[in-house]
């Protein structure tokens, strides 16, 4: 009995046993084809190229012997997006990883410029579970045991390296790290991914970082977790493969959000304004669908690193000097920093930019001592408004430049106040900006004084919310002066080319003052045939003001037909046959002295309105669609130069040129104690008329457009008219289509509907040869009040300069008498 029972014990045994091997070999058998996978994907690339030859790594090239093996960044992508979003990639931040970077991609393909890897028997084919498993195990096989990190990451991200070697030299390489943003699902997927309820994975967008250790934990396993895949998220499985081999989740920490930045937009992430503190703080920013959108972000990021640049290099101007202070290094000694200036000291001893007694000034509005009344810095007003003394309109609107740079310090300032909020329980926001002054200082910069006003905010212990008023004086410094070195060549071509123009021009105009070279004429040194050039038709609307007639019609005569020889003349002339018959009559002595010139004319004998005079002349058959119609006063003055310029600036489909004329001051007001002549374009002379849009050059094709479609012809009288055509223009350019043209990620429709949608741009500079010269101005009482204001405005501003009307003003006792009582009595009210 006991002998039988010892039998079937025995038997038990080696039952037990058979089906352990049993088990084993049946697994072995079952990931047979895995690993045949696996082999197969990590041979030999078809350019034959050695995977370190490829990322470009010296075989001696170790973590310990190298501060460039710190991480490999491997980048999935597709053969479609080899040449768009993966080259905008290694040409941003690609080129900056403190490391290598690889681009993975489908077999067979290639590229000159991208250190491509591409992995065989692996398509393009999306979900991409199997491109992104045999991607992290082609790190694992070649370069384990060269990087301490290594990241995942798609080609629709932008990386901050520097912020990247920051965090990474900050955490432990050797231990098992998984780190990116936690996620579980979103809410429709919550419960579907298979996922226990304290397990997690990184999201694939932003990246992936894992370190050397959880790499060689997982890598082995691959095989097993390409077999047993649950979901179509590659993502998901790769954090489950993690979680089962290396035996840690993807970090909870709730700040990888906005480290690892992810924008829910879409393909309009961001595609509007960078300046945001996402932008600023993060390490990472998904998603970028748009390699111009690439290139746009990396050049904004680069622009704030030179701003860190320069801070520092200010501080450190700043530390010298305090040193030489301390030191008792007199300041005029060349041995307070030997050797850094960039610019050598004057002979004459005057400071320069690079010198430390001015760029190491410490922060101080009183850096600048006037030596006179005459030197005092004027301040200027902020409100809603800004009021500056420098302006002819003491009042106008706060420029784009001062709004954004205000914005940009009350941004630092609230960061460097809320910097340690989260310790301390309390926050301070940002509410409104009360008022402030600001003014320029030409060596030191530019200071300002701030009112805010603020709300405090304390969240632990004893809640409140408080709101305060706080004085902010800052002092914006100027920098240095930075010299940039080119290349010798650059040198010799510019050389060259300036040499062959001299000889070419020099030899034109010997060759000219001994006969004349049909249709060849010489404008500023600018040789030009005009029979090439763009017609110019003048439109001219005119109404009496017969003697003002006669000087343009000269003017005319001398500048356009024989100098340009290239323009016409239409005139629009209000009046019946009796009234205009004077005028007629110059119209035709200019005809009969240029008998081969286009000179015509309409006539009108409703009220007048230069609105309606424009929109006939534009409309009628004088004039082609490709001729540049520009429309002008009488009172205007100009110059061969002023055609040029209109020329130039004036682009068919793409442009409409706006001249800001300089308009002269009333001759009897003006400062008789300056020495100047009349002609002088100076500040007693006039002013440039920026808020005048009369004077316009345009092509008639592109004034026809059915969204402009000519001018309003409801307006009477004077002004006006010009506004309403500028805000078409204006409407127009707000339509323009918002995607971005000649991508490689978008169809050639979408480009050439985004082509041809584009808007017509506005030309505006100032042109000295265009002159409005000075008459009486009579405004119309009946006129509408828009209409009335504008010419009060008008006339207002040709009385004479600021500097002219303080004088007159303050040189009558009565003027200062008639203000104080003014003031007395509102300050009674």
């Amino acid at each position: 009995m006991m002998q039988t029972n010892m039998t079937k014990r025995k038997t038990l045994i080696f039952a037990c046993f058979g089906i352990a091997i049993g088990l084993c070999i049946g697994t072995v058998l079952k990931n047979y084809r895995a690993l045949e996978i696996v082999k197969r994907c990590s041979v030999k690339l078809t350019n034959q190229k050695s995977p370190f030859e490829i990322i470009g790594l010296n075989e001696d090239d170790t973590i310990q012997n190298s501060q460039k093996n710190l991480v490999f960044v491997g980048v999935m992508t597709a053969k479609s997006f080899i040449d768009g979003r993966a080259k905008a990639v290694y040409d941003t931040w690609g080129k900056e990883v403190p490391g290598r970077i690889a681009f993975f991609s489908s077999e067979g393909t290639t590229s000159k410029e991208l250190p491509v890897i591409a992995l065989k028997n692996v398509d393009d084919r999306y979900p991409p579970q199997k491109k992104s498993f045999m991607m992290l195990y082609y790190m694992y096989e070649h370069f384990i045991d060269r990087f301490e990190w290594f990241v995942r990451a798609d080609d629709d991200v932008y990386i901050e390296p520097d912020k990247l070697e920051t965090f990474l030299r900050s955490i432990d390489s050797s231990k098992p790290q998984f780190i990116g943003q936690a996620g579980q699902g979103n809410s429709k997927e919550f419960g579907l991914l298979s996922l226990e309820f304290d397990e997690n994975f990184c999201m694939g967008g932003p990246g992936v970082i894992m370190s050397s250790e959880t790499l060689r934990r997982m890598a082995p396993h691959i095989p097993t977790c390409l077999k047993n895949l649950y979901s179509t998220h590659e993502d998901v499985e790769v954090g489950r493969c993690v979680q089962k081999f290396a035996g840690i989740p993807c970090t909870w920490n709730y700040e990888m959000q906005y480290i690892l930045r992810h924008n829910s937009s879409g393909r309009y992430a961001f595609t509007g304004k960078l300046k945001r503190k996402e932008i600023h703080n993060a390490i990472s920013l998904h998603p970028i669908k748009q390699g111009p959108l690439m290139y746009r972000l990396h050049s904004y990021i680069q622009g704030l690193k030179a701003d860190e640049m320069r801070q520092e290099s200010l501080l450190l101007h700043r530390d010298i000097k305090r040193m030489a202070k301390l030191l008792e290094i007199p300041s005029e000694s060349s041995y307070v920093a030997p050797g850094i200036s960039l610019i050598p000291e004057y002979e004459n001893g005057k400071q320069h930019f690079e010198d430390h007694n001015i760029l190491g000034i410490s922060p101080d509005l009183n850096k600048f001592i006037p030596a006179s009344t005459e030197d005092l810095l004027l301040w200027s007003f902020i409100a809603r408004s800004i009021y500056s003394p420098d302006n002819a309109n003491p009042k106008h609107k706060i420029d784009s430049a001062l709004r954004e740079s205000l914005e940009d310090i009350i941004t630092e300032v609230m960061e460097n106040i809320n910097n340690y909020s989260r310790q301390r329980g309390r926050v301070i926001e940002f509410r409104e900006l009360l008022y402030g002054y600001t003014r320029l200082d030409a060596i030191h910069g530019q200071d300002l004084i701030l009112d805010l006003l603020l709300i405090y905010k304390r969240y632990k212990g004893r809640k409140m919310t408080v709101p305060v008023r706080r004085h902010l004086y800052i002092q914006r410094a100027f920098t240095g002066i930075f010299v940039k070195e080119l290349e010798e060549d650059f040198y010799n071509v510019t050389l060259q080319k300036s040499f062959l123009k001299d000889i070419l021009n020099t030899g034109i105009e010997k060759l000219a003052s001994h006969f004349t070279i049909p249709g060849l004429q010489n404008t500023n040194g600018i040789w030009s045939n005009s029979e090439t050039k763009s017609k110019i038709v003048f439109v001219l609307p005119i109404s009496s003001r017969l003697a003002t007639f006669k000087r343009f019609i000269e003017n005319y005569e001398e500048v356009a037909i024989k100098q340009d020889k290239n323009c016409d003349l239409l005139i629009v002339i209000f009046g019946n046959q009796t009234m205009i018959q004077d005028h007629l009559n110059l119209l035709q002595e200019l005809r009969m002295r240029n008998i081969y010139q286009k000179i015509n004319y309409i006539q009108r004998e409703e009220e007048f309105s230069r609105g309606l005079a424009l929109d006939t002349a534009t409309r009628s058959s004088y004039i082609r669609d490709e001729d540049i119609i520009l429309f002008i006063d009488v009172d205007m003055a100009y110059t061969t130069t002023t055609l040029q310029r209109i020329r130039i600036n004036t682009i068919q489909n793409k442009q409409v040129y706006l001249p800001i004329v300089f308009s002269q001051y009333d001759p009897k007001r003006r400062n008789q104690q300056l020495k100047q002549t009349t002609d002088e374009v100076n500040n007693e002379n006039g002013y440039f008329r920026q808020f005048g849009f009369g004077i316009c050059a345009i092509y008639k094709s592109d004034i026809l457009n059915e969204d402009i479609n000519g001018f309003d012809k409801d307006i009477t009288g004077w002004g006006l008219e010009d506004v309403k055509f500028l805000e078409k223009i204006v409407k127009l350019g707000q339509r323009q289509n918002g995607f971005l043209v000649n991508t490689a990620e978008n169809s050639f429709t979408l480009n050439n509907n985004t082509e041809q949608t584009r808007h017509l741009n506005i030309f505006r500079a100032p042109d000295p040869t265009l002159v409005h010269i000075y008459h009486d101005i009579s405004c119309d009482v009946n006129l509408e009040a828009p209409q009335y204001n504008m010419c009060l405005g008008t006339k207002a501003n040709s009385l004479g300069s600021t500097r002219l009307m303080e004088e007159l003003f303050y040189s009558n006792k009565e003027n200062i008498d008639f203000i104080k009582e003014f003031n007395s009595r509102k300050e009674e009210r």
